[in-house]
């Protein structure tokens, strides 16, 4: 597989498509791009002259050139020269598949395609491709020019070789790809997410707090060592001088048991009433806009304080 990345192929420019090509940008890539919407221009400009001076801050190269990008008007222009391509187009299997077929029939072999999909099997929306090896899943997350982590994942048709090639080149232009060994539904990070998300509806719908208490106990708590390390690391240190293994031997009869009381609420009209007034009081009206700015403005002073991630 390709690993000399001088032009990527964005396929998709809304929101994350947008924000993956002013990231590629600033590591000194060509990008050549590509979105049905008359708009997608227009806001792929607007996403590159807003980020480009936070990512300037992040790592960006000196000689990056925020204007060394295109729009073509099919996506086979687009990926025409292209050395990787990252595709964002909406979350639907029928429109991956078609599109991926699409893109791999323009490519020569030797290109990884890697989509953005958040929850899709790669063996899925590679089923039309002629070369289903090369496609993998590069799920970043929201948003992508700020959070390092990339969850690489090739399944059950993607070669070792283009899975080591999208894993070199996230690592090469400053991103933390992870590798899922195995295909599931909403890969790993997600998961998690998932998970939690599942347990704090369940505490609201259950009268055991409100949204906004929730949200304080992982954002004033445990989210701010999240920022610094895992769970299995935090639990590590929670053991003590022993260590996870201390931590397991006498702690694990607790956990054990509130894993046994966790919840999975049903989330019907009254829960989303809940939810939704309890996260209109929790933000106290601010729009999510003005939520976004915030978020990534504090992100920005975050990573710094890691040292770029």
């Amino acid at each position: 597989m390709r690993t000399e990345i001088g032009q990527v192929a964005v396929i998709g420019a809304g929101t994350i498509g947008a924000s993956w090509a002013a990231f590629f940008l600033s590591r000194g890539l060509k990008v050549r791009a590509w979105d049905p919407s008359p708009e997608a221009p227009a806001l792929m400009r607007r996403m590159i002259e807003g980020a480009w001076p936070v990512l300037m801050r992040l790592g960006g190269r000196p000689d990056a050139d925020p204007e060394a990008w295109s729009f073509a008007e099919d996506p086979a222009a687009a990926v025409a020269g292209a050395d990787f391509v990252q595709e964002s187009a909406p979350e639907r299997l029928p429109i991956k598949q078609a599109l991926l077929a699409q893109l791999d029939a323009a490519l020569p072999p030797d290109v990884v395609i890697a989509s953005s999909t958040s929850g899709l099997l790669a063996s899925q929306i590679s089923a039309q491709c002629g070369h289903p090896e090369r496609v993998v899943i590069g799920h970043p997350f929201n948003p992508p020019h700020l959070i390092p982590l990339v969850e690489v994942v090739g399944g059950a048709k993607a070669s070792p070789e283009a899975v080591r090639a999208a894993m070199a080149f996230y690592r090469a232009i400053g991103k933390h790809p992870i590798e899922i060994r195995k295909e599931v539904p909403g890969h790993l990070a997600n998961r998690l997410q998932a998970a939690l998300w599942r347990e704090a509806v369940h505490l609201v719908a259950e009268g055991v707090a409100s949204v906004a208490d929730v949200d304080a106990a992982i954002s004033e708590g445990p989210g701010l060592r999240w920022a610094l390390m895992g769970p299995h690391t935090t639990f590590h240190l929670a053991g003590g001088e022993g260590g996870i293994a201390h931590f397991l031997h006498h702690l694990m009869p607790a956990v054990t048991s509130w894993w046994d009381d966790l919840g999975n609420p049903r989330v019907d009209e009254r829960v989303q009433a809940m939810l939704a007034e309890g996260v209109a009081e929790a933000t106290g009206g601010a729009s999510t806009a003005e939520l976004a700015r915030r978020r990534d403005a504090a992100l920005v002073r975050l990573l710094e304080a890691r040292g770029g991630g």
